[in-house]
């Protein structure tokens, strides 16, 4: 069916184009656009994401040297790096911010029955950020240290299918912690964090709206324990315990009961310790919860790796956040192809393939079989376990 279209064509056509359209509308993106609208910008992005382009000047040549197929792909009009440069500038973000919103709904319905390695009935949630490092003297507004510039981009992943449901950008100077205010929490949600994210004021604040958190304890935590529930040994656990918090701040921030559970990593030989408010499940599952964060790490690995979030295309605030919008609509974009298509392979072999594949006229599904004949067991054996669903 899809023998006539390019690669690039096809995956485009399992993007919800009208719901595009609405986002473009909401903010007048294409106010005063002659002949380069924000679909093209988008196109130009997604193109730069896909194949690791350098520089607008990279983007410019690459997308040009494929002239006669461009009309194919959606393009309307020629590439020009200085049009692209204005886009970044000019067109408001929250148009890709938006519709990367709109991508995120379709992936988790995608993968609300995608198998798990807790058997968990409620949503687990991990939230952590990853700080992108920038020059001070290119990117002032984004003022990090004295002589260093930052962004940070805060994500809550969903562990079912690894989507990130909420992104937020922000300047390397804000603290992880008050990005809890800014949270969506959805009720009888678990949410797992490091110890960055202890403030018991906010944890309260999750707690009251019926969601559970598992965090890291900090090595200084001051309690009083009630009660102490039997220990498995067996499951590395070393104290399961019912606390309250006893300095005066701490327990007018939470004045209700935490649980506490001691654990010990045998393969890492450390000792860890949680706090939660979910006293129901065992304290190897509790256990179990804080490891999956873990997943949080791989995905900011991941994006950081094969998209292109660490070297941008513009300076201003709006060419970056503009950038790891499109960054983010990408990955989403190829992990609805991998599920609707029905793509085995892991995700970076399943990107790497898309990427020397663009301009091919050949259905994804074949071309990726006769791609992975190609490609030694071990070699594909050696991908982040993380993307092997």
């Amino acid at each position: 069916m899809n023998s006539g279209h390019t690669v690039f064509r096809q995956l485009l056509q399992l993007l919800p184009r009208h719901e595009f359209d609405l986002c473009v509308r909401r903010y007048r993106g294409n106010y005063r656009a002659r002949s380069f609208s924000t679909f093209d910008q988008f196109l130009c992005l997604a193109y730069a994401q896909m194949t690791g382009r350098e520089s607008l000047r990279d983007i410019e040549t690459c997308l040009n040297s494929h002239q006669e197929k461009l009309y194919h792909v959606g393009f309307r009009g020629s590439v020009s790096r200085s049009t692209l440069a204005d886009a970044n500038e000019r067109r408001v973000w929250r148009i890709f911010q938006d519709f990367g919103q709109i991508l995120i709904r379709i992936a988790q319905r995608l993968y609300h029955d995608e198998p798990f390695a807790l058997e968990l009935s409620q949503p687990l949630y991990a939230f952590d950020s990853t700080t992108i490092d920038l020059c001070l003297s290119l990117f002032p507004w984004a003022e990090f240290r004295r002589t260093k510039a930052a962004v940070k981009m805060h994500t809550l992943i969903d562990l079912r299918g690894t989507i990130p449901t909420f992104v937020t950008i922000t300047t390397g100077k804000v603290h992880d912690v008050r990005m809890l205010d800014t949270l969506p929490v959805t009720e009888d949600a678990i949410y797992t964090m490091d110890r960055a994210y202890i403030d018991f004021a906010r944890l309260y604040v999750l707690h009251q709206k019926e969601a559970y958190f598992v965090v890291r304890a900090k090595d200084n935590l001051r309690f009083k324990r009630l009660y102490s529930s039997p220990k498995d040994k067996e499951a590395g656990i070393k104290a399961d315990q019912t606390v309250t918090l006893v300095t005066y701040k701490s327990k007018k921030d939470y004045p209700e009961k935490l649980r506490r559970v001691s654990y010990v990593d045998k393969k890492r030989n450390k000792r860890l310790v949680f706090l939660t408010n979910n006293f129901a499940l065992p304290a190897p599952v509790i256990a179990e919860i804080y490891k999956q964060r873990w997943q949080v790490e791989l995905f900011f690995k991941w994006v950081k790796q094969h998209l292109r979030i660490k070297t941008f295309y513009g300076t201003s605030i709006n060419a970056v956040k503009s950038q790891i919008w499109v960054a983010l609509s990408i990955y989403l974009l190829v992990v609805i192809a991998k599920k609707r298509l029905g793509i085995s392979c892991p995700l970076y072999t399943f990107l790497q393939i898309l990427e020397v594949n663009l301009f091919e006229k050949k259905p994804i599904p074949s071309m990726v079989a006769d791609a992975l004949k190609q490609i030694p067991d071990t070699q594909r054996d050696n991908q982040l376990n993380l993307f092997s669903y």
